[in-house]
């Protein structure tokens, strides 16, 4: 005996779904709407890029070869040494040569762009104690420019250019201190070029005396303003040098160095950065 109830319509394959070929459609959608889904991406993404472009483009056209648009730099520049040492930290044994052989190699080594012979043939022997001036003529560049001779034999003592095993082994070490490259900084007025201090960081520690080479620890107002990596290519940073003279021995001595100026200001106003216009580092000299 047959039942009564409306027989059930047959259901389709669940691979229906990717293809149908009662409907021919694709994934549940004809030939012509999936043209018209592609159509309107590719629009759209090649809209996108070309906004992109545009954006670039009018963007490269505000930005300068030579000089940049902006600088989010501080006005007093940071400080650093060399040899750097381990993490700012300089130690040698006077008794061993092995102990400071390696500072003294890497210090010949930065030193080398300083030789005389060098300077002298890609640097101006310039007037001291006032800056080079070398600005554009309206939209004619004055480039590249130049730029003043740095020469290593300025650095006396602590050049490198004598024997300096007889001064690490006294326990006399030289520490080379340079301020980082700044666009446009003119670092003193009225003929007056920065110097560096250096002394302890700790009052009762004995650092003894310092000599500095330039004489008075001085970064010469001849080596500024400086106009960039691309407009002056031979641009040589100018270096003070620091030897110590009769500092305690088997100690860790901490140090800071600092840049005195009439144009950069207080550096101590600043204390967000450490090493905005000084830097500190720990020297050893075990006997």
């Amino acid at each position: 005996m047959s039942g009564g109830g409306a027989k059930e319509e047959p259901r389709g394959s669940s691979w229906d779904f990717i293809w149908n070929p009662r409907t021919h459609e694709l994934m549940g959608r004809t030939a012509t709407s999936w043209g018209l889904i592609l159509l309107f991406y590719l629009v759209f993404y090649l809209f996108l890029a070309g906004m992109f472009a545009l954006t670039m483009y009018v963007m490269l056209l505000t930005l300068d070869d030579y000089r940049p648009t902006w600088q989010d730099r501080l006005t007093t520049p940071g400080m650093m040494i060399r040899p750097k040492g381990d993490q700012l930290h300089i130690a040698f044994s006077v008794s061993k040569a092995e102990s400071y052989n390696g500072l003294l190699s890497s210090l010949d080594a930065f030193l080398s762009p300083y030789n005389d012979s060098v300077q002298a043939q890609t640097n101006d022997n310039c007037p001291p104690n006032q800056y080079f001036i070398q600005e554009d003529s309206g939209e004619v560049r004055n480039n590249p420019k130049r730029s003043c001779q740095f020469n290593r034999t300025a650095l006396d003592l602590c050049s490198g250019l004598v024997d300096r095993s007889p001064t690490a082994s006294s326990g006399q070490p030289c520490v080379l201190l340079k301020l980082n490259r700044v666009i446009g900084m003119l670092p003193g007025k009225d003929g007056q070029s920065p110097y560096v201090s250096c002394g302890p960081k700790v009052y009762d520690v004995n650092v003894g005396p310092l000599a500095y080479f330039p004489p008075n620890g001085t970064f010469n107002l001849m080596y500024y303003p400086y106009y960039g990596s691309k407009a002056q290519v031979n641009y040589t940073q100018p270096l003070v040098a620091v030897k110590f003279l009769n500092a305690s021995l088997n100690t860790d001595l901490n140090i800071e160095c600092h840049i005195n100026s009439n144009t950069l200001g207080d550096i101590y106003a600043n204390e967000r950065d450490k090493f905005a216009g000084r830097v500190s580092f720990t020297l050893r000299i075990n006997a």
